[in-house]
């Protein structure tokens, strides 16, 4: 008997602590919401303020949402790839975003938007967002 207690009880006590540890993981998950960002506050999306800046000392988690809002009549937002952001283009598969009030989930990593007109996107209406792993 007492050998059976040396063995199950390590056992039992490392399957009620695993429990516990899976039970406080899954529970901080789903007690996590997103955020949601008006991105450029009350400027908006305009060539008013630097879009990096704006982003700079923000921590985005995926699944945290932007809203863009913005003329329509003079902007629109993009999201591209990371050459499209580089070379200020809008790629194969990108996605226009035109409404004036616009709302984009993150992506887990790299998240690229720029303004379809060229001089407007070179002039600093570009922003990319790096989206990590939501916390705990």
């Amino acid at each position: 008997m007492k050998r059976m207690l040396t063995t199950i009880l390590p056992a039992a006590i490392l399957v009620i602590t695993m429990l516990l540890q899976f039970q406080a993981t899954c529970s901080r998950t789903l007690d996590s919401t997103p955020v949601t960002y008006h991105v450029g506050d009350d400027d908006g999306w305009d060539l008013s303020i630097d879009m990096q800046s704006w982003a700079r000392g923000k921590k985005f988690h995926a699944g945290d949402f932007l809203v863009f809002e913005y003329d329509d009549q003079r902007f629109d937002v993009v999201l591209v790839n990371e050459e499209g952001f580089n070379s200020c283009s809008v790629n194969d598969g990108a996605k226009v975003l035109d409404s004036g009030n616009d709302k984009v989930q993150l992506a887990f990593g790299a998240n690229y938007f720029i303004d379809s007109v060229s001089n407007i996107c070179s002039g600093g209406l570009k922003m990319a967002i790096n989206a990590t792993a939501p916390p705990p």
